[in-house]
C-alpha cells in the first residue's frame, strides 16, 4: 500500500467521474485491532470540478445486509449523492468485510464491538488528517446502532463532531422468549453452528453478515443483557453525549418501531435533539418503511431537504446553547 496518511497506510484504489460527481475510494489499513488484516474502504463524493474545495465533512454508515450503494446508487442517486451536491465533503463508509472492505481473516468473529471500538475511530482520525473541520455522522439501522455504541463507548471524539443522525435504530424493542435464560443461550449455541447469514437468501441485502454479530445481539436482548461490550455500557455512556442528536423513524417500519427509535434518542443527554417520525399522520405523504425513509420518491422529496436542514442548522443553534451555558454563571455571579 502506498500511503497518503501520516497516519496508517492507505491506497487511492479508484478515482472517477460519475456524471457532476466524483468519486474517490480509499482503503484503509489502520492495523488498530487484534486481526490485522483488516482493511476498510471508504468513499469520498464530491462535485466535479470541486475536488479540491472542502466542505463540512459528512459521515455516512449503512445498515445491515448493505454497503456504500445503499447510499449513492450507480446512477448517482441516493441521499449521498444529494449531500454532496449540497456542498458537503460526503464520506462513504464500508466496515470490515463489507462492500469494498476485504473480508479479514477473522470474518466469522466480526462485531458491533469491532466496528465501534476499531473501524469507526480509524475512519474518523483518516477524515480529520484530509479536513480537519467538526463532522456530521449518519447511520441508517444498524450503522445507526454503531454510531450510537461509538458514542456511548466514548470511542469518538465529541470535539470533532459536529452532529449525529440515526435513521431507524434502536435497541430497546423486548424479545420476550430471549429473556428465559435457556432460550438465549440454546440460540447462540445453535447459530454458531454458522458463519454467516446470506442477505441474498434472506432477501434482506446484498451484503452477507457474520454470524458473530446475530450472537452479540442475542446477548444485548438477554435477560440480564445490556447495550455495550465487556468494556463498558454503552446505553449509560449515552446519558453523557452532548453532540446534537437527530432520530428519524417511520411508521411503517415493522421491523425498527418509532417508539423504540424514540426510546434511543431519549437516552441521549444532548442539550440539542429532535425526533422526526414519518408517517401520514405527522403531514408526511406516507407512511414510510425501514428503507423507504431514505430510498424512494417520497423520501427525496420530503426526507432529504429536511435532513439538509438539520445538517445546516445544528452546529449553530449547538454552539449558541453552550454560549448560554458558558455565560449563565457569569450572570449569577454579577448578581
Amino acid at each position: 500500500m502506498q500511503s497518503s496518511s501520516v497516519l496508517f497506510p492507505v491506497a487511492l484504489i479508484s478515482a472517477e467521474l460519475r456524471g457532476d460527481l466524483s468519486e474517490d475510494i480509499y482503503r484503509l489499513k489502520p492495523g488498530n485491532s487484534p486481526d490485522k488484516s483488516v482493511e476498510l474502504a471508504l468513499t469520498r463524493l464530491g462535485r466535479a470540478g470541486y475536488e479540491h474545495e472542502r466542505g463540512v465533512p459528512l459521515m455516512l454508515i449503512p445498515g445491515s445486509f448493505s454497503n456504500r450503494r445503499f447510499w449513492f446508487s450507480p446512477k448517482g442517486i441516493g441521499l449521498g449523492a444529494y449531500l454532496a451536491r449540497a456542498g458537503f465533503d460526503v464520506w462513504i463508509a464500508e466496515m470490515r468485510g463489507h462492500g469494498l472492505s476485504p473480508r479479514n481473516r477473522d470474518y466469522q468473529r466480526n462485531t458491533v464491538s469491532d466496528y465501534v471500538r476499531y473501524d469507526l475511530p480509524a475512519i474518523a482520525d483518516f477524515v480529520h488528517e484530509l479536513n480537519p473541520q467538526k463532522a456530521h455522522w449518519l447511520g441508517h439501522s444498524l450503522g445507526g446502532i454503531i454510531l450510537a455504541g461509538a458514542l456511548g463507548g466514548r470511542y469518538l471524539d465529541e470535539a470533532k463532531i459536529a452532529s449525529s443522525v440515526l435513521f431507524g435504530s434502536q435497541i430497546s424493542r423486548v424479545y420476550w422468549p430471549l429473556k428465559i435464560p435457556l432460550v438465549e443461550w440454546g440460540s447462540r449455541f445453535f447459530l454458531k453452528r454458522f458463519s454467516l447469514l446470506s442477505g441474498s437468501r434472506l432477501k434482506r441485502g446484498p451484503e452477507d453478515e457474520p454470524i458473530s454479530l446475530v450472537v452479540e445481539s442475542l446477548r444485548w436482548h438477554g435477560l440480564f443483557g445490556r447495550f455495550g461490550d465487556a468494556r463498558g455500557d454503552w446505553w449509560a455512556g449515552l446519558a453523557e453525549v452532548r453532540v446534537p442528536v437527530m432520530a428519524v423513524a417511520a411508521l411503517g417500519d415493522k421491523q425498527d418501531p418509532a417508539w423504540a427509535c424514540e426510546k434511543l434518542l431519549k437516552q441521549f443527554g444532548s442539550p440539542l435533539s429532535e425526533f422526526l417520525c414519518l408517517g401520514k399522520q405527522h403531514g408526511f405523504n406516507s407512511d414510510f418503511g425501514h428503507v423507504e425513509m431514505l430510498i424512494s420518491k417520497d423520501a427525496q422529496r420530503e426526507v432529504w431537504p429536511l435532513v439538509e436542514q438539520w445538517l445546516r442548522k445544528s452546529p449553530q443553534v449547538a454552539a449558541e446553547l453552550h454560549s448560554r451555558v458558558q455565560e449563565a454563571p457569569k450572570i449569577a455571579c454579577a448578581e
